[in-house]
């Protein structure tokens, strides 16, 4: 019989536990690095949250569920996997003190069990259903206002800003970013760095959500790791770097525009290939002539396509297989020279830039499968020689020429690292601006059935327009956490006295609010009197200085306003100048504003959604069947594609 585990929330709140024990050694500006040793003896030390749940060899089932819903988050917005872990297991101990409590009046079911695991689901799809019907609102009307919205034109390569601009914002999201990720040491040097890359990156014409994505999906083509060099050593340089060294000498090009085409497949054509079947004629003679035939046929064909390329001036060949040997020596004779092997990501790059077509046909060769480069001859970055090519007529789409990214680093794990954290930091960037939540109407609809409120604007511009803008960003140190907290709050005592509320999303509401405050603890766990004031004064500047307000979406600037504030268009300044008193008043606090740097709203908006999610799933698993195999298929299966049976 296949032995069955029968699961109740402890177990998922035990297993979730050990998985926080393992990232809160690492969570935090106070936090360190984590040293993981394989069985070879190599060792690792990481920061990232990602690198710390991935190395760990976990056999129970529910464990890696838990690791792959984080790394499924962490993958879209480049951050959050280790909040997503102390979320988790702080909304699941809410879930546990609060059924605990039922058990002890409700009286529905016979047995404790099936009344634990009712209750425990019902608050875990009430908690799923008040964010997806509430959040969005909630973070417009009780968090946004508190931080500012960066635009594209915000991002600068300058080091030397003016404090409290949103260009000051832009390298306080980033450096606050690294810091978490590579510590404090090149936190600045590297959110500069990478700045200046999206500043060579920004079409002309283009929104910023496509600049970053184009970047985000090309970034294994545009950077070059270099081990050996302290990170400072890290650069841009002009044009695209091909991961590749040339087969046959390089051109003398002499300043001269040189002009290249792109192979996908073999020049020469092959004998057999996989799965054909080559007919020959009767007798020993007819088959020597039909080989005979066929490779002078292939030769005279080769010589027919180098012609071709020599009528268009190519000099340059860039395959993505490895060539025969007869087309070395044709384009060695020729002048031209070969880059073979190189990657599907490097060509289409390559492709992408030159506006020129990859070649499938050798017998098809058209002017538009000519690209022209500025250059191309070879690099040396540390210890390997790359190809190096820049483009011409670039500057038509962009607003600055393209440039590559080299990343150097001491070791090969301290570069690998240095370069997820290049990466992360622009999905980080491009979850920031993808507006979130649903349409304004439909908040405006919703704040009229609870507030009664019959004075907002229904103007068509408004309605289609996102309730949270692109570009939001709040203040660090578990601010959005106060935050929303104090709404949770706010609200849950405003549907109390409601006739037609809900009374299931005030109780609701509450664990929320209360589940929230971990991540703050944690942050100033190293000491618990500074947590209280920082939020005893973050309290005390809502209470004293907040008034009612409607979110409106300015579609000509891209940002969001507030009716009534008028003064300024980032909140964050007018906030900073009054907290400002406080850190005065206490400060041995260190109340922040920009000193804590800054955290990007939608990233933690989706943070919410996921850990939800991921709780309504947990809880909905009731059995674990251990199947023990000698291969490891299962291990690697989606949790998501067996959650169904799990359930039966």
């Amino acid at each position: 019989m296949v032995p069955m585990e029968h699961l109740r929330l402890e177990h998922v709140l035990q297993t979730v536990s050990v998985l926080e024990s393992v990232v809160l050694r690492s969570f935090g500006p106070e936090g360190g690095q984590v040293l993981f040793t394989r069985d070879t003896g190599q060792a690792m030390l990481s920061r990232s949250g990602t690198r710390i749940l991935t190395a760990l060899r976990l056999e129970h089932p529910l464990a890696r569920m838990v690791v792959e819903c984080a790394l499924k988050h962490s993958a879209v917005t480049g951050d959050g996997s280790k909040s997503f872990i102390l979320l988790l297991a702080s909304i699941l101990r809410v879930i546990h003190s609060t059924a605990c409590k039922e058990l002890n009046v409700s009286h529905t079911y016979n047995s404790r069990d099936v009344t634990e695991a009712t209750t425990v689901r019902h608050l875990a799809d009430e908690l799923l259903a008040f964010v997806l019907e509430e959040l969005d609102h909630l973070i417009a009307t009780g968090v946004v206002p508190y931080g500012c919205c960066l635009s594209w034109e915000d991002f600068t390569a300058k080091t030397q800003l003016p404090a409290h601009t949103n260009n000051h914002c832009v390298q306080k999201l980033l450096a606050s970013f690294f810091h978490t990720r590579l510590g404090c040491t090149h936190c600045d040097f590297i959110s500069d760095l990478t700045c200046e890359l999206l500043t060579h990156w920004k079409f002309k014409n283009d929104q910023p959500s496509l600049s970053l994505q184009f970047v985000n999906d090309n970034f294994p083509a545009l950077h070059t790791p270099v081990s050996g060099f302290p990170i400072s050593c890290s650069r841009l340089i002009e044009g695209q770097v091909i991961h590749r060294d040339f087969a046959t000498p390089c051109p003398q090009t002499d300043h001269q525009p040189v002009k290249a085409v792109v192979f996908t497949g073999y020049l020469q054509p092959k004998l057999l290939s996989a799965g054909e079947v080559l007919e020959l004629g009767s007798g020993e003679q007819g088959k020597e002539g039909s080989i005979v035939q066929f490779s002078t046929w292939a030769e005279r064909s080769l010589e027919g396509v180098i012609a071709n390329l020599q009528s268009l001036g190519v000099s340059v060949l860039l395959s993505g297989v490895k060539q025969s040997a007869a087309v070395m020596a044709l384009a060695a004779q020729a002048d031209m020279c070969v880059v073979e092997c190189v990657s599907e990501d490097e060509l289409s790059l390559f492709a992408q830039l030159s506006g020129a077509r990859p070649v499938s046909d050798c017998w098809m060769i058209e002017p538009d499968n000519v690209a022209t480069l500025t250059f191309c001859r070879p690099i040396l970055l540390g210890a390997h020689r790359y190809v190096h090519v820049a483009f011409h007529d670039l500057e038509e789409r962009l607003v600055v020429k393209a440039c590559s990214l080299v990343i150097c680093g001491p070791g090969e794990g301290q570069t690998d690292q240095c370069a997820s954290a290049f990466q992360d930091a622009i999905r980080m960037l491009l979850s920031t601006w993808e507006p979130m939540g649903r349409t304004a109407s439909t908040a405006s609809k919703r704040t009229l059935q609870s507030n009664k409120r019959k004075s907002l604007h229904k103007d068509d511009q408004i309605h289609n327009a996102p309730v949270l803008g692109p570009g939001c960003v709040i203040p660090g140190g578990g601010t959005f956490e106060f935050l929303l907290n104090h709404a949770l709050l706010q609200q849950g005592r405003s549907r109390l006295v409601s006739d037609d509320a809900n009374m299931g999303f005030p109780a609701v509401s509450q664990l929320l609010a209360n589940a929230l405050l971990c991540v703050p603890r944690q942050i100033y766990s190293h000491s618990p009197r500074c947590f209280l004031q920082t939020q005893t004064a973050l309290l005390s500047f809502i209470t004293n200085h907040s008034h009612p307000f409607s979110l409106v979406y300015k579609q000509d600037q891209n940002t969001v306003l507030s009716q009534g504030q008028g003064k300024s268009e980032c909140p964050l300044e007018e906030g900073k100048q009054r907290m400002h008193c406080c850190r005065e008043a206490e400060k041995s606090s260190k109340v922040f504003m920009l000193d804590s740097g800054l955290e990007s709203v939608s990233c933690k908006y989706q943070l919410l959604l996921a850990v939800l999610q991921c709780v309504s799933s947990l809880l909905h698993v009731d059995t674990v069947l251990h199947i023990h195999t000698q291969s490891h298929r299962l291990a690697n299966i989606s949790w998501e594609d067996t959650e169904d049976e799990a359930e039966d």
